[in-house]
């Protein structure tokens, strides 16, 4: 399987290195770089460069063309002159050089430096970029260092890996953040490469099935969600999957869920990890962070409350919610459903708000085109269906009580969302002073939908039949983000009009729980289609299906995989 560095990160299984062909910027030339995922999300360099990667003849530079399967990046100069890399372990790469050599440069910031302990090993402090330590072996052939000194840190740091005479050489670079550790590297080059291409296959082999000419696509999406795990470390408390090892340095706290569900039946224990890696970081008043990573934790702002209808999907597909896991979710999950009430319900009428587009998932949205605080309607309803989960969870673990209780909340919220959002022909969100009618043509309004019956028919019927009008919301590749008719619609405007994996896997469920399993399937086979044809894309042209913003995006991923298992 072929990897296109610049859109997709060559890394590993709960790596936090990373190799990527960047384009050039003000503060950066464009080449190969060897990358940190480490956080935090924001601030710093954006990609998280360490060292820019060229290959020497005589010396000097000389052109090359990466190219990267799954387990193995090679740098071709012609003549048979090539390098190669693979990682041996998660924070352990190797290298192996014919005829020529590897130069690594970065620049310098307060406190970088480099030392030697002998002629083979190195070991350089980067502080600047992000916090870490790498140490430099050869095993084949010579390292050469050029590093100033100005009495705190070095002005210029470059390190080469030379062949020896025969042509030929071999290095390592090992990662560490607190003590460089000693490692053997007596596993040769090809062995470390061919056990990476192992345990890969071997964790793709497991994923869901999908129709044969989908078989390139899915072992794409299993290299990018294997790929964008993490290893614990810091404030990450299990392997967590960040969304992405390009920009998006963390978890966020919906990602997970569609992480977990993506993973329930294939790798069970990694989607529990993925389930409850925020829930590991909970305040005390019931919130989840918005995001995590090794270094940050951001409170900023939340994300919607998708978990409870996660949760039932996944007890409806696989054997994962085991009386254990249910008893080790039941309470969090009870915290974090009494903290929108708590916290996020200023006016005090029952219905949660969100204090800004980010607290909704869909940052931009039209639906927040006027000053926050706003109630909008699928708040409601994700409630809605997490009190349902759990209230079955309090009935299995013997609290019949509570379970009588969430089911009563959930029937009282209904019969609200109804009464405060319904406007005879569409659902509305509303500015919390005065509860304001916000003018938006905004898909997120239909996710209500995924209520079922529970909604009254004549409010089905009228929500799917604006649905299926080709050139408002539907396009050939799927649902756009915004009515293409509004005068906000924006092709590349983020939750402005691109299509995304998660409206699109929710209005899925949705419309199959309102009956319209065939609508269902032809959303679904669109969504399927265009990511098969564009890529892992963060976001897409509604109208042209072309991919936008990062292509290592490990919840479209996720969700191609949930959405695509057991197609015809």
């Amino acid at each position: 399987m072929n990897i296109d560095i610049a859109k997709i990160p060559f890394t590993h299984y709960g790596s936090y290195l990373a190799f990527s062909i960047l384009a050039a910027t003000p503060n950066r030339q464009a080449g190969l770089y060897l990358r940190s995922a480490r956080g935090p999300a924001t601030g710093g360099r954006p990609m998280q460069e360490l060292l820019l990667m060229e290959l020497l003849a005589d010396e000097k530079p000389i052109p090359f063309e990466a190219s990267a399967e799954s387990h193995r990046l090679r740098l071709s100069a012609g003549n048979g002159k090539q390098a190669e890399a693979c990682f041996e372990a998660a924070d352990s790469i190797r290298f192996r050089l014919r005829g020529v050599s590897i130069r690594y440069s970065m620049p310098t910031g307060a406190y970088d430096n480099i030392i030697s302990t002998d002629e083979n090993h190195w070991r350089l402090t980067v502080n600047t970029i992000v916090e870490t330590k790498l140490g430099f072996t050869a095993l084949k052939g010579t390292i050469k260092v050029d590093a100033s000194w100005d009495a705190e840190h070095s002005e210029r740091i470059s390190i080469t890996f030379k062949p020896d005479s025969d042509h030929w050489g071999e290095f390592a670079v090992d990662e560490s953040t607190v003590n460089w550790l000693a490692r053997e590297h007596s596993i040769a080059f090809d062995d470390c490469a061919t056990q990476v291409e192992n345990e890969l296959a071997g964790f793709i082999e497991k994923l869901p099935a999908v129709p044969t000419r989908y078989a390139e696509a899915r072992r794409l999406a299993g290299y990018i969600l294997w790929s964008c795990v993490v290893a614990p470390e810091g404030h990450l408390t299990r392997p967590s999957i960040f969304a992405s090892k390009n920009g998006m340095l963390g978890s966020w706290s919906w990602d997970h869920c569609f992480h977990a569900l993506a993973l329930a039946k294939a790798h069970p224990q990694l989607a529990w990890d993925q389930m409850m890696t925020l829930f590991d970081q909970q305040d005390e008043s019931g919130a989840l962070p918005d995001l995590i990573n090794d270094r940050l934790i951001s409170w900023s702002f939340c994300k919607p409350p998708v978990h409870g209808w996660i949760l039932n999907r996944m007890a409806q597909t696989s054997s994962i919610l085991t009386h254990e896991r249910l008893s080790e979710i039941y309470e969090p999950l009870s915290r974090w459903t009494n903290w929108w009430f708590a916290h996020r319900d200023d006016d005090h009428d029952g219905i949660p708000q969100c204090n800004h587009g980010n607290d909704g998932g869909w940052d931009n949205s039209t639906a927040f085109n006027v000053p926050p605080p706003i109630e909008s309607p699928e708040i409601s309803a994700y409630l809605i269906l997490q009190m349902e989960f759990l209230a079955h969870t309090a009935q299995k673990l013997g609290k019949a009580e509570e379970s009588t209780q969430w089911l009563a909340r959930a029937a009282d919220l209904t019969e609200k969302l109804l009464t405060h959002f319904w406007r005879g022909d569409r659902f509305v969100a509303v500015q919390v002073n005065g509860h304001v009618e916000i003018e938006s043509q905004s898909l997120l309004l239909y996710m209500p939908l995924l209520l079922g019956k529970r909604l009254p028919q004549n409010i089905r019927d009228k929500m799917i039949a604006r649905l299926k009008i080709p050139g408002e919301f539907l396009t050939p590749h799927g649902l756009a983000t915004e009515n293409l008719n509004s005068p906000f619609y924006r092709s590349r405007g983020y939750w402005r009009g691109p299509i995304w994996g998660a409206p699109t896997l929710i209005l899925f469920d949705a419309l199959t729980a309102c009956g319209e399993t065939e609508f269902a399937k032809d959303i679904c086979q669109r969504f399927i289609e265009l990511v098969a044809q564009n890529g892992f894309a963060e976001n897409f042209d509604a109208q042209t299906g072309q991919g936008y913003h990062d292509f290592h995006f490990s919840w479209t991923a996720g969700i191609w995989l949930v959405l695509a298992h057991g197609l015809p």
